[in-house]
């Protein structure tokens, strides 16, 4: 199971860059990761984005249906944050990291798995 974070603020989503592997790099995504063995999905993603981006983040409802990966060896499984007290997400793992508005969900390249979860996040960012 992988697990992403959709983490929404002032109407907006983060996007991310892949910086690796090469196949991947410059695709979006949302943050997130694999869910280690003997850990939640809600505790996984509560790690990766604090590894990934040096936040803390408040996990919300599931967003959008399971996706399958590439070669149906995992899903991802996405869901709504929003971030505690002030912190500001660093690019610590991504080439770049970039905050979208519904319009501006389909300016970047997303990677297939990911962007399944476009459609669903586009009602929660226009009617906010």
């Amino acid at each position: 199971m992988v697990v992403g974070a959709a983490i929404i603020a002032d109407g907006r989503v983060l996007a991310c860059a892949r910086s690796a592997p090469p196949e991947v790099a410059g695709r979006w995504e949302f943050p997130g990761g694999k869910v280690e063995p003997g850990e939640g999905e809600i505790a996984a993603l509560v790690r990766e984005c604090a590894e990934e981006l040096d936040v803390r983040v408040e996990i919300g409802a599931r967003l959008g249906r399971d996706v399958r990966m590439a070669h149906g060896r995992s899903v991802l499984r996405v869901y709504v944050a929003r971030l505690l007290h002030g912190d500001q997400p660093k690019a610590l793992e991504h080439s770049e990291l970039r905050w979208l508005s519904a319009a501006e969900l389909d300016s970047v390249p997303w990677l297939p798995a990911d962007a399944p979860i476009v459609a669903a996040l586009r009602p929660l960012l226009t009617n906010g």
